[in-house]
């Protein structure tokens, strides 16, 4: 069992990135589903699928990856904030800006997980997940 699925979640994007994969799986959450379909939205990765395993209980997540021109991966880096054993929470004023603006920040709010954009138009502050650049 992993004690930090977000971290294990982040650690295989990055290895298949590195790797050059055309797609990674993962073990399916709900929390992990709605970081993905982020990552999706602002562009990160090509597509996430949900499909079931043999029993209803082991789904997984497939995620693939984006490349450019020469194989080069749009994920430049990918780095978790707060973990378990150090949580940091941050105010919608105190959001940090990943690379001056160019990178994103992943937020846990009271309206459930959103970027650092949206954290910021909607006055809300939360948990600082993780950010990708």
């Amino acid at each position: 069992m992993v004690s930090d699925p977000i971290a294990d979640m982040l650690s295989r994007i990055r290895n298949a990135a590195l790797a050059r994969h055309d797609r990674t799986e993962i073990p399916a959450s709900k929390m992990k589903l709605a970081v993905a379909q982020i990552l999706k939205d602002e562009g990160y990765i090509a597509d996430v699928q949900e499909t079931s395993g043999e029993t209803p209980t082991k789904k997984t997540i497939t995620i693939v990856l984006k490349y450019g021109r020469d194989r080069q991966s749009a994920i430049d880096g990918i780095k978790r904030v707060s973990r378990p054993g150090r949580r940091v929470y941050v105010r919608h004023d105190r959001i940090p800006r990943v690379l001056s603006g160019l990178g994103i920040s992943i937020l846990s709010t009271s309206r459930g997980l959103v970027s650092d954009r949206d954290a910021r138009r909607l006055k809300l502050g939360g948990e600082l997940l993780c950010e990708v650049w």
